[in-house]
Order: C-alpha cells, then sequence, then structure tokens
C-alpha cells in the first residue's frame, strides 16, 4: 500500500473516522482503516465487488482482507468525482431535487432487486448471512433508557404498535441493505446532477427493502425530491406495497432507536432523539415529519 500513499487527510463518517483521502503520484484515493471490526474489510470488499457496475461504487485498488486492531486491514479504493448530496441539496432548485430523487429511486430499486435468503449480517469474503438474534422492537425499545415520562413511554408504544401493523401488511423479501443510505453518503456531479457515488457501506446487510427508503426520509422535509423516489420505486413493478413512506419509517425504527440512545456523541443522534421524543409525545409514527405522500 505504501506506494499508494504520500498523504493522508481524515474524512468525515466512516466508523469510527477511520477513513482518509489519499494521494500519490498525482492519484486521489480513499483509505478505510478497520480497526474497530477488522473481520469487516473482507465484507467490504465483496460487496464492493459485487455490486460494481450495477450501483456506483468505487473500484478496488489495493486490500488486506485480514488483520488485527494493532495490523489493521484495509480497503484502498479510487476517489470517486462529485461534491456531498447533502450540500448539493441546500442550493438545488426543485427540477434538480427532482432529478436527483428519481436516482435516488433507481438505486433503491437496484438494492431490492438483489435477493437474499435469510436476514443478517454479512460474515467474511463469501458474505455468508449470520442471522440477527431473536427478539421484537418493543422489547428492543425497552432496552434503551431515552429519558421518557411514562406518557411517553406510552405515547411510542402506540407507535410501535402501528409500526408493528404496517410492516404485517409489507412484503418480506430479503435483500441488500446499505442501511446508511441518506445524502451525506451519496456523491453528485453537480454540473450534470448525475449521481457518481454510493459510499460508506460498512453498515451493509441483508434485511427489508424497506430500510433504505426509511433511513432515506428519517429527517427528509423535501416532499419534491421524495415524491421524485416514490414516483421511481412505485414505477419499478417490484410491489412493495402501501403506505409507502410509513413502511420505510417503521422499518427505520431499529436504526432510529440505536442512534437516538447514543444522543450525546453527536448531532445527528441529537436530532435522532429529538425525532423519537416527538413521536413519543404524538403517539405518531410521523412525529412532526411532513407527509412527503399523498397516497395512502
Amino acid at each position: 500500500m505504501s506506494e499508494f500513499v504520500a498523504s493522508a487527510v481524515p474524512l468525515t463518517g466512516g466508523y469510527g473516522g477511520q477513513t482518509y483521502a489519499v494521494s500519490a503520484a498525482g492519484e486521489d484515493a480513499v483509505l478505510k482503516l478497520y480497526v474497530k471490526d477488522p473481520e469487516r474489510a473482507a465484507v467490504d470488499a465483496a460487496l464492493l465487488q459485487l455490486v460494481r457496475g450495477l450501483l456506483p461504487v468505487p473500484r478496488i485498488l489495493d486490500a488486506k482482507r485480514e488483520g488485527s486492531p494493532e495490523d489493521p486491514p484495509y480497503v484502498l479504493t479510487e476517489r470517486l468525482p462529485g461534491v456531498n448530496l447533502q450540500l448539493f441539496l441546500e442550493t438545488a432548485d426543485a427540477e434538480d431535487r427532482a432529478r436527483v430523487g428519481e436516482q435516488l429511486g433507481e438505486l433503491l430499486v437496484r438494492l431490492s432487486g438483489m435477493p437474499f435468503l435469510t436476514f443478517g449480517m454479512f460474515r467474511g469474503g463469501e458474505l455468508a448471512v449470520e442471522p440477527f438474534g431473536s427478539g421484537d422492537l418493543d422489547a428492543y425499545f425497552e432496552s434503551f433508557d431515552l429519558g421518557f415520562s411514562q406518557e411517553q413511554v406510552a405515547g411510542f408504544r402506540k407507535v410501535l404498535e402501528y409500526a408493528g401493523d404496517v410492516l404485517a401488511d409489507g412484503v418480506d423479501r430479503v435483500c441488500l441493505v446499505h442501511s446508511d443510505f441518506n445524502p451525506k453518503n451519496l456523491l453528485v456531479d453537480p454540473a450534470t446532477t448525475r449521481i457518481t457515488g454510493l459510499i460508506d457501506w460498512e453498515f451493509a446487510h441483508a434485511g427489508s427493502p424497506y430500510t433504505d427508503l426509511g433511513n432515506l426520509f428519517r429527517f427528509c422535509q423535501d416532499p419534491v425530491l421524495a415524491g421524485a423516489v416514490l414516483s421511481v420505486v412505485r414505477g419499478s413493478g417490484l410491489d412493495l406495497g402501501e403506505p409507502l413512506v410509513d413502511l420505510g419509517r417503521a422499518a427505520d425504527l431499529w436504526a432510529l432507536l440505536e442512534l437516538a440512545g447514543r444522543s450525546t456523541e453527536h448531532e445527528i443522534a441529537a436530532a435522532a432523539h429529538e425525532l423519537v421524543a416527538r413521536m413519543a409525545d404524538t403517539g405518531t409514527l410521523a412525529g412532526g415529519r411532513p407527509a412527503l405522500d399523498d397516497v395512502h
């Protein structure tokens, strides 16, 4: 790897801040070190190989798939062009947001079309699936101390009951889930409004086709972007059922609760806790978020 790395600059995002922009001989690349979870390097490398050509992911330049926290494995990839989609959307007009939304919908359709037989986390370079442990969302909620009053706990239990009913009527198909599918992990070319990258795959697993949709819509306030996403997904022939927005938000509850439970760690986790609290206060899955969709 040393021949690639002439300089290294830490990048935001990634698990534990272990991602760096590196360069050598005029070539830009991204280096991800796996200090906290060495076994994940083989999984991420395999996933990038699996989806390359189907999704906008970087080409692997070099990889060390095995190691230890003291001598960590790594994956070195090309650095994709484009700017962070979150930044792009701050100034994008309605036409550009709709164009981006259509592409996001296409990416979600492609992910949903990559089937697996079992829900679970990937293990090793063969992408074996280790099933998730038993338990339900109610028990998962009870495992967190979110500082809720008795009234808020009762309100959130209404949310959980509704979410369970919604998901029971949805499809139980298992597919590839990126699991961090939101604008901070997407790149776009400002000149062409073309999505150029879907990055940071360290939480990817085999799961529900609604999970990535829910992650994308977690903090979404833009009905133009959301409407374009939903139009493409509905027109894809996947037949994921309705109401799609609520199905996504229900599937996102696992990740949302986990994030809310770490509210003191960073700004996004604090925002997740605020959202969960609003859901508890109102007893609704929306928790004050916009409808995003006129189809019910």
